[in-house]
């Protein structure tokens, strides 16, 4: 794991320019409706709980700050699709990430719960075969890469599909240290000085198309356009995570009877 502490690009920079396109994005609701349900389930998070450290990007530094984490991806399930489907589409993504930087990760300030917040995508995933329903742990990431993983070659550990960028690309945009095209998975890293804690929507999309034909390395921007009428079904699960020890956890709901 790398030692060195990741820090957010100057607000005015990195994460302003970060935030002004993914404000802009269409909600993911507007992508057809109505829609199938599939269940997604990732076994090392059942819905709705805390996300582990496993599978982060940054995590806790006993300091009340944060290091960077081991950032596997997690083994993600999925059953339920129609007659039809001839591909799938997985997409994490935190709307729950501040609208604004001025306070991200500044000591002696907090961010409101009350700030408006908007998508951050970590992980987009296009034409993944038909026949598929299961990515194993540590597919789409086995650690930390500075600079970003590559787009190109085949995504989920080579079972197929198409990488996309996630939007570590924008984060780090002026960091000089850790700039570059970040693809594949990319784990959670909310601020550490945040009141909210963040929800990961782990999703997967059964689509009537065979492909998206978007290049690798595509946007999160071009992949919810190119989805647009071409959803059969879709299904999510929800992980939770923050760096603010201060914030506890909800607790954890009872089993279903």
């Amino acid at each position: 794991m790398p030692s060195r502490s990741p820090r957010p690009p100057r607000a005015s920079q990195g994460l302003a320019l970060a935030l002004a396109p993914l404000a802009a994005l269409a909600p993911l609701a507007a992508l057809a409706a109505p829609v199938g349900a599939l269940r997604v389930t990732l076994p090392a998070v059942p819905n709705g709980a805390p996300i582990p450290a496993e599978h982060a990007f940054c995590v806790e530094d006993g300091k009340g700050k944060a290091g960077l984490g081991p950032n596997k991806s997690p083994e993600l399930r999925w059953e339920g699709a129609p007659a039809g489907t001839r591909s799938f589409v997985v997409l994490v993504t935190d709307p729950k990430v501040p609208s604004k930087a001025d306070d991200v990760n500044k000591d002696g300030r907090a961010i409101s719960k009350d700030l408006p917040r908007v998508n951050f995508y970590h992980w987009a995933l296009a034409d993944l075969p038909p026949t598929l329903t299961h990515l194993p742990a540590g597919a789409e990431s086995a650690g930390v890469t500075p600079r970003g993983k590559p787009a190109a070659g085949e995504g989920a550990g080579g079972v197929g599909g198409v990488r996309g960028l996630n939007n570590y690309t924008d984060w780090f945009a002026s960091d000089e240290a850790m700039k570059g095209a970040y693809a594949g998975y990319d784990g959670p890293c909310p601020p550490w000085n945040d009141e909210l804690i963040h929800e990961y929507r782990f999703e997967v999309f059964a689509l009537n198309v065979p492909t998206l034909s978007l290049p690798a390395g595509f946007k999160p921007a071009e992949l919810l356009k190119a989805m647009e009428g071409r959803v059969l079904a879709r299904g999510v699960s929800v992980g939770l995570y923050r760096l603010n020890p201060a914030v506890p956890y909800p607790p954890p709901a009872p089993p279903a009877p």
